[in-house]
């Protein structure tokens, strides 16, 4: 297996991964969470805002240009989590692309610069003391974007069911997921609020 198939790999899995990627999961989902299935286009600019965020910053990292204690960053990507979510129960899901840049792209852009330092955790912790990393830390990043868009995928998808076919209400449908996963965030930020520890 060629490096770039074994790094695609373990970003994909990262991102899709349950029980190590759920905040990113729950970051991707909040990003689409005021969209529907005919705003496809304006998902995948948002999920690329990210992308890009998180790239530099898990190269930056990666290459130790720049050191953020890991502690911070695993109480900050919840934080973002939490600001993203509730930054959607307060805008008005039918007036979303009536501007050409929204302010989505660029919460996405930095809060990405955030995730990315934590990624970079974990991928410091798999490549070791290898010193030729570009080829793996790209393959990795394109992982980690093809996960994010079998997310996007499989939550669009369950919205055009509910919202197109069942006629759920977007407002409706945009309230409770935005809720949840603000709900889910406040409970990140307790865990991972490391001045509380003892």
């Amino acid at each position: 297996m060629s490096d770039f198939s074994l790094y695609f790999g373990l970003g994909k899995d990262h991102i899709l991964d349950y029980a190590n990627g759920y905040d990113h999961i729950l970051f991707v989902v909040a990003l689409c969470a005021l969209y529907v299935s005919h705003d496809w286009k304006r998902v995948l600019i948002l999920v690329t805002a990210f992308t890009i965020g998180h790239s530099i910053t898990l190269a930056l990292s990666t290459f130790k240009i720049v050191n953020v204690r890991s502690e911070l960053v695993e109480f900050l990507i919840p934080v973002t989590i939490f600001i993203t979510a509730v930054s959607n129960l307060f805008k008005n899901e039918n007036n979303i692309g009536t501007k050409p840049m929204q302010a989505n792209y660029f919460y996405a852009l930095f809060f990405g610069l955030i995730h990315g330092l934590g990624f970079s955790n974990y991928l410091r912790a798999i490549l070791g003391r290898d010193k030729t990393i570009i080829t793996q830390l790209f393959a990795f990043n394109v992982g980690l974007e093809f996960g994010q868009l079998v997310i996007v995928l499989l939550f669009m998808s369950v919205c055009f069911i509910l919202v197109d076919l069942f006629g759920v209400d977007r407002r409706d449908w945009k309230m409770v997921i935005s809720s949840a996963i603000a709900g889910m965030a406040l409970i990140l930020m307790k865990e991972t609020a490391f001045w509380l520890d003892k």
